[in-house]
């Protein structure tokens, strides 16, 4: 059967270095999740681009499109890496999503240099974003369709989707991330609920309970399965699944929604679903 692949750009990594950030101690990173943070610019490597080519659409073409490879979903290609922290991504998750974006989440404490928290892919299915692809190109021309029309559907239909954020400080509790959950999370139920929800915002937040370690390294995947049924794991173990399409769409918001944690990996997100519809 073969299988579905698509266009995918990423962005380009600046010419400057990074700075590396300085590593503070665990009291002040808790502080530093739960208060908010800084958006960083997701980047791919120059040795390791991506392109995935969607049959009965052309690929998008520009002279100053940043990278271009192929990938098709059983050929084993190498992972995307994120330059500045050096985290890679698997370019196919759970044999059926693709990488659309990947980003960095960064926090700044107390107006000291930004602390990377952790890297994080965005991955669709391909299935039901072909399903999209039909339904949008048959009432849309390629002129009339948008990444942003795109990353909306996905965003709120039933398709499967997945963030995978890689844990990059060390000392990061999971009560840091709990309480940074909090915050975020709530704010989306607030902005798409109408109100807060203190239940449903409870139940996700008490999945991160006490005893879990997340050490450097560790990998969190928020996946939305058929159903609206957001399934957390954390290094491979589901630790709970929530049915509501209001935490799915929450959890999405944070990173490819009008306010994202990292805009430069929302915006490839955009283009590479854009990308998809060009003739």
């Amino acid at each position: 059967m073969a299988s579905l692949g698509f266009p995918f750009l990423f962005s380009q990594p600046p010419s400057h270095p990074s700075s590396r950030p300085h590593f503070l101690s665990a009291a002040a990173c808790s502080a530093a999740v739960a208060a908010g943070g800084v958006i960083a610019i997701s980047q791919i490597t120059h040795n390791q681009p991506l392109n995935f080519l969607l049959s009965n659409f052309s690929p998008f073409k520009n002279n100053s499109s940043p990278l271009w490879g192929s990938l098709s979903l059983s050929d084993g290609s190498a992972p995307a890496t994120e330059s500045r922290s050096g985290i890679s991504f698997p370019s196919v998750l759970k044999g059926s999503q693709r990488l659309l974006g990947i980003g960095l989440r960064k926090k700044a404490i107390l107006g000291l240099k930004n602390i990377d928290v952790y890297a994080f892919g965005v991955y669709a299915n391909d299935a039901d974003l072909q399903n999209i692809l039909k339904e949008k190109y048959e009432s849309l021309s390629g002129s009339e369709s948008k990444g942003k029309d795109l990353k909306d559907e996905l965003m709120d239909k039933d398709i499967r989707a997945t963030v995978r954020l890689q844990i990059m400080y060390g000392r990061l509790s999971i009560r840091s991330v709990r309480s940074a959950f909090e915050e975020s999370v709530g704010s989306r139920l607030r902005k798409f609920g109408g109100s807060d929800d203190k239940e449903l915002l409870s139940r996700f937040t008490s999945q991160f309970r006490d005893e879990i370690k997340i050490p450097r390294g560790a990998v969190i995947e928020l996946s939305r399965e058929p159903g609206y049924i957001l399934q957390t794991t954390i290094d491979g173990k589901e630790v709970g699944s929530i049915q509501s399409k209001l935490l799915c769409r929450s959890i999405l918001d944070l990173y490819i929604g009008d306010e994202p944690f990292d805009r430069k990996a929302k915006d490839d997100v955009e283009l590479n679903l854009a990308s998809l519809l060009q003739k």
